[in-house]
């Protein structure tokens, strides 16, 4: 990418930057999977402490879904 201004139509500004919350979704979902996936298998092994761990991360990553879908929706809506 070279150095200098950047380029016309694109959406970001150094005083109003781009927003990375599509980035963030991908990730918490990634993480939400990822947690409920190493919770189940854990809970099957019979490690339910680390099971009830991923589990509370897990409602943690849903909750930080939850939080991005609405910022999302709002971003959206001031565009119109």
């Amino acid at each position: 990418m070279p150095i200098g201004p950047q380029p016309r139509g694109a959406r970001g500004t150094v005083g109003h930057p781009y927003s990375a919350l599509r980035l963030r979704l991908v990730l918490a979902l990634f993480g939400l999977v990822l947690c409920v996936l190493g919770a189940a298998w854990s809970l099957s092994q019979g490690f339910t402490g680390f099971g009830i761990v991923l589990l509370v991360l897990a409602a943690v990553t849903v909750a930080d879904l939850v939080v991005i879908t609405l910022r999302l929706r709002a971003e959206r809506a001031t565009r119109r």
